[in-house]
């Protein structure tokens, strides 16, 4: 005889001997989503002069520009780029949950902000505007940037949540 048990997200299985042996198997088999574990952070560098270099905990590296008519990121547009790009996967995610990524054909997620004007210096608003491109309808299209948005994105869901930080300063 085999009786089951859940606990958290394992399945506990225990093979029962015949009455009077007391032992038992136990066998223990994972529910648990597989989550793929990806380094995370990244590392700004800086001297007295110039401007930040920020290397990934993967190893990507970019070079930030702060001057209004240079071309390249300053540090809001890669709060922005964050946004825009999580919330195009997280879109493609939507769709694969709702069972019509084989319609989706394009997605393409516009995120700008703006600026509060009083201090501290923040951004008060995100205007974010999802293009859907696919074999749907707009109920659908809407239900992908909702789910995306609302539950998927982790950028999204990080801005919203405003998590706690942990300042540790050193020489």
């Amino acid at each position: 005889m085999i009786r089951w048990q859940q606990r958290s997200a394992d399945l506990i299985f225990y093979r029962l001997r015949p009455y009077g042996m007391r032992t038992s198997k136990k066998v223990v088999m994972s529910t648990a989503p597989k989550i793929k574990v990806r380094p995370t952070g990244a590392t700004a560098t800086m001297g007295r002069t110039g401007f930040p270099h920020v290397v990934s905990a993967t190893g990507g590296a970019i070079d930030i520009k702060t001057g209004a008519s240079e071309a390249g990121f300053n540090p809001l547009d890669l709060l922005y780029a964050s946004l825009s790009a999580c919330l195009a996967i997280s879109a493609r995610m939507a769709a694969s949950k709702l069972g019509v990524l084989d319609k989706l054909t394009d997605v393409m997620v516009e995120v700008k902000g703006e600026k509060a004007p009083d201090e501290p210096s923040r951004v008060a608003r995100f205007d974010i505007d999802f293009q859907i491109v696919g074999d749907f309808d707009d109920t659908t299209r809407q239900q992908i940037a909702e789910l995306a948005e609302g539950s998927i994105c982790t950028v999204s869901n990080t801005i919203q949540s405003q998590p706690a930080f942990n300042l540790t300063v050193r020489s």
